[in-house]
């Protein structure tokens, strides 16, 4: 019997749509956007300018190859300029991988608290997607190695991971890519590497200059305050940068976002700034937050996760009505399996002030208002 409809191939309508951060506040009340891990000192100047040069060719198709911004990163990082693919953020990046490399009934794997985009990808691609449960909010090594069969195709890493702030050393992904067979994609996301101050990282670069089946994604979203613009890299085997090109847009990164984000990584006086304001708030609002008699996950990112008590009145949801109403939008994490959490992007100094004011009087159930 037909269909009386087209009707969308298996996994497509398994997919929970991606929710953004909240970006509204209540009428009258100044925002702090502390949802969605944008840097409060926005974007570099020379990005600006960069962008705003393009004001009058908008009538032109951008260079299909990027080679600009290429170019750009290949300088910053001392790589081969066609080892690098660039993407409508690293989000179309993560999606191009799944959709050369799985196929109907392949199996993704990600972590317990992982990226929601990679199971949305993989279930797009008609794959499987393979939960592995986490240590400590933290990627399990040997859990995930365990959860391969011979029907794995991928491996989703993110490194530092988002939500949770976490981060496995590098030895620990050198371990993980060692024991993976080598068919099998590891696909390390380090949309956060700007941001860690820790010995034992590294973001991968090394990795895949060393390997056949590692690719290392990054994005100008966060560090770089390029959000709006959608920016996202992979730096990968020559074989695998030639498979996403054949099946990439045509035209997939936007003239002015090429423009920007050249200017944008060669400013890396902006960037110091952005990694010194992060330590100091980082700290900072963790410390002062602890305080208050909540749990805070150790966080290398620009985010730290909030864990709040299951008592009436002072839940992770109770926390985020009242931090709304006086225009402080965290993120909810329920998404995640983390209900009872909230997700906070360090801010400016203002906003973090604010943030761990607010939640003073809500542990204390002072309700002060926003008068």
């Amino acid at each position: 019997m037909s269909a009386s409809r087209p009707t969308p191939r298996p996994g497509v309508l398994e997919i929970q749509a991606y929710i953004p951060g909240k970006s509204a506040a209540p009428a009258g009340v100044k925002l702090h956007k502390l949802s969605s891990n944008e840097t409060p000192l926005g974007p570099s100047p020379k990005a600006v300018e960069a962008f705003a040069g393009l004001a009058g060719k908008l009538e032109l198709y951008p260079d299909g190859s990027s080679t600009k911004l290429k170019q750009a990163i290949a300088g910053r990082y001392g790589l081969d300029p066609a080892r690098i693919l660039c993407g409508n953020g690293s989000d179309e990046l993560l999606e191009l991988v799944t959709k050369a490399y799985l196929g109907e009934g392949d199996e993704g794997i990600y972590s317990q608290y992982g990226f929601l985009v990679y199971r949305i990808a993989i279930l797009a691609a008609g794959g499987k997607p393979v939960v592995v449960p986490e240590k400590n909010l933290t990627a399990d090594v040997d859990g995930i190695l365990a959860a391969v069969t011979a029907k794995t195709k991928i491996v989703f890493l993110a490194n530092p991971n988002n939500p949770t702030g976490t981060y496995l050393p590098f030895d620990e992904v050198k371990r993980l890519q060692a024991g993976l067979p080598p068919h099998v994609l590891l696909v390390l996301d380090a949309a956060y590497a700007e941001y860690v101050r820790r010995n034992d990282y590294a973001s991968g670069l090394e990795l895949v200059a060393e390997s056949e089946n590692v690719v290392m994604t990054r994005t100008f979203s966060k560090i770089y305050g390029l959000a709006n613009l959608r920016i996202g890299w992979m730096v990968g085997p020559a074989h695998v940068i030639d498979a996403l090109e054949r099946i990439r847009g045509p035209f997939n990164v936007n003239g002015a976002a090429i423009e920007a984000g050249a200017a944008a990584i060669a400013d890396e006086a902006h960037v110091a700034a952005a990694i010194k304001h992060n330590d100091t708030w980082l700290a900072w609002t963790t410390a002062e937050i602890e305080k208050l008699g909540l749990k805070v996950t150790p966080s290398v990112g620009n985010f730290i996760l909030i864990h709040f008590p299951d008592e009436p009145g002072k839940t992770a949801k109770d926390a985020d009505a009242y931090l709304s109403e006086r225009g402080l939008i965290l993120r909810a994490v329920a998404g995640y399996g983390l209900p009872g959490a909230l997700r906070m992007t360090i801010g400016s100094e203002e906003a973090n002030r604010l943030v761990v004011a607010a939640l003073a009087e809500f542990m204390s159930g002072v309700n002060v208002s926003n008068g």
